[in-house]
């Protein structure tokens, strides 16, 4: 390390946070009203609403371009490029002010509780340190903060109360919820951090539909227009633009602070009594094990050897089915609304031994695409001939598409893992993640019953047909598990209130530390673990490192 690195200030701060993203802003926000002095460094930028695609006519090129899920297609001097060829699963995630909520679908379910104890009730992976009971004031909290529309009631879930009233069904579904009722299946409407009316100065949706690529209303809960307005008037301060190399840490085995790049690429220090990570399951591993020393010479908080491992992705299936006899302009229409789940099932949510695996899965209905998108997707499987009949197939697929998508539960294995790359380097020479993934064998058997139940929903349901996309490459959304909490240091990263267990002021409170995975999207239940760590690190500032 050069010498001469500055720090950014005389004094250490009270906390310092790496990330802005669902868990950073969360944490920030719970700890402001300590009235420390905080400090979050961010690798990208403040987004402007006005330069969201959905401002302009070519939004669904721009989000293949400069708004593509994955770093490695948007290439922006904030992303960090991800070696993701070892797994069938690409890696996704966006850098700024917002983290990924920014182009996330807000999709916002929360793990079951029998996800935190499928050890003792499934003999696989391993039981969480903590329940559902424990998160469930803080799942609250934060649906309140996020503004989380839904219905109560789901009889898959404890009861609980949703702030804002559930985001329209729409034609898919209301077709789909028919289907169900016929099968007799679970269904019900899904839970949305989605503004279904005016909410904490936010606008309400306006159901134009291109939520995946950021919405310009704000009525989309993305953190930089959730937790984060309320941080900064709390004085939490906020540096964009600072991507950070690595954590030091001095001979009593506590981080100092950290090395990073300001916006200048100028190399700076920040010193600091608290590090808090919010990075996600890759940012975070990478970070830990490019933070060697002669104290940890295999990654920092990583004596257990665990640091990277245990990453769990969600596996996803996709079928998505066309209704015929109707067309764009008068049809199903499913493409109007917003582009998250309608509804869901979570009929073969928990374990049930006769289909052959163990835990389960849940069913997502969601609507169709824009023009571009439904052309490209039919170019892609070679259902759209050019010619004559070209315009007709666009029509009779536009609109008239409903796809049904299959979220499975990802049990952790220590073989699918984040390393350093040996050769990749971000734009500040920094070696980028590696990602090694496979897919188990009881996720295999999951994922071929749930692409078979989507496809026998979808035909209950009147398609005209259903083609089945398993596994989708482009669904690594969901990045858990690389620092995962425990009671035992030799099995675990950080202890059940998200501290290290080698480095007592190194925090971790984003999906890296989640033990198992679930089988429903995990920002709600990210959140609430990052609410949950602040208020015990709250309850102990007296003696946070004993």
């Amino acid at each position: 390390m050069p010498a001469a690195v500055p720090d950014d200030d005389s004094q250490a701060v009270d906390v310092l946070i790496v990330g802005a993203g669902a868990a950073g802003a969360a944490v920030a926000w719970s700890l402001a009203e300590t009235r420390m002095r905080i400090v979050c460094l961010e690798q990208g930028g403040w987004m402007r609403p006005e330069e969201y695609p959905s401002t302009r006519r070519d939004w669904e090129q721009l989000a293949v371009r400069e708004f593509a899920t994955s770093p490695n297609v948007r290439r922006l001097p904030e992303d960090y490029p991800v070696n993701d060829a070892d797994s069938p699963i690409a890696v996704l995630n966006f850098n700024g002010v917002g983290g990924s909520t920014v182009l996330y679908a807000a999709h916002f379910p929360r793990l079951h509780p029998s996800d935190f104890r499928t050890r003792t009730l499934d003999g696989v992976g391993d039981d969480w340190p903590l329940d559902y009971a424990t998160l469930e004031p803080w799942f609250a909290l934060n649906d309140r903060m996020m503004g989380v529309a839904g219905l109560a009631g789901d009889p898959a879930y404890p009861p609980h109360e949703v702030p804002l009233p559930p985001v329209p069904m729409g034609s898919a579904g209301e077709t789909m919820a028919r289907a169900f009722n016929r099968l007799g299946w679970h269904w019900w409407p899904s839970e949305i951090a989605i503004a279904t009316r005016d909410y904490e100065g936010r606008a309400a949706c306006a159901n134009l539909g291109p939520c995946l690529t950021g919405c310009a209303k704000g009525a989309k809960a993305s953190t930089d227009v959730t937790y984060w307005p309320a941080a900064l008037r709390a004085g939490v301060q906020l540096r964009t633009h600072c991507r950070v190399r690595e954590i030091e840490v001095g001979d009593d085995d506590r981080a100092t602070g950290v090395v990073y790049f300001d916006e200048h690429g100028r190399e700076r220090r920040q010193r600091a009594h608290v590090v808090i990570l919010a990075c996600n399951g890759v940012g975070t591993a990478r970070l830990l094990l490019n933070s060697t020393s002669a104290r940890f010479p295999e990654g920092l908080a990583n004596r257990s050897g665990l640091v990277g491992r245990n990453l769990m992705l969600h596996p996803w299936g996709m079928v998505r089915g066309v209704f015929d006899g109707r067309d764009g302009g008068g049809g199903l229409r499913s493409h109007l609304g917003p582009n998250s789940v309608s509804i869901w099932s979570q009929q073969f949510y928990e374990t049930d031994a006769s289909r052959g695996f163990v835990r389960g899965y849940n069913l997502q209905v969601t609507r169709s695409q824009g023009v571009v998108t439904t052309a490209r997707y039919l170019h892609g499987h070679a259902a759209l001939p050019w010619g004559s009949e070209h315009h007709r197939e666009l029509r009779r697929h536009f609109g008239n598409m409903i796809g049904v998508g299959v979220c499975c539960e990802d049990l952790p294995e220590e073989c699918n893992r984040v390393t350093l790359d040996p050769v990749l380097k971000d734009s500040h020479g920094i070696a980028a993640p590696k990602i090694t993934y496979r897919l188990g064998e009881n996720t295999r058997r999951m994922l071929a019953h749930g692409v078979a139940r989507a496809e026998q929903a979808l035909a209950e349901a009147g398609a005209a047909y259903a083609r089945a996309e398993a596994p989708l490459r482009p669904t690594g959304w969901h990045l858990l598990g690389t620092a995962r909490m425990g009671l035992d240091p030799a099995r675990s990263v950080v202890n059940e209130w998200g501290r290290s267990h080698d480095v007592k002021n190194l925090f971790i409170v984003d999906g890296s530390v989640f033990v198992t995975g679930g089988g429903v999207n995990p920002t709600a239940t990210i959140q609430a673990v990052a609410l949950h760590v602040a208020d015990t690190m709250k309850q102990r500032l007296a003696n946070l490192f004993d």
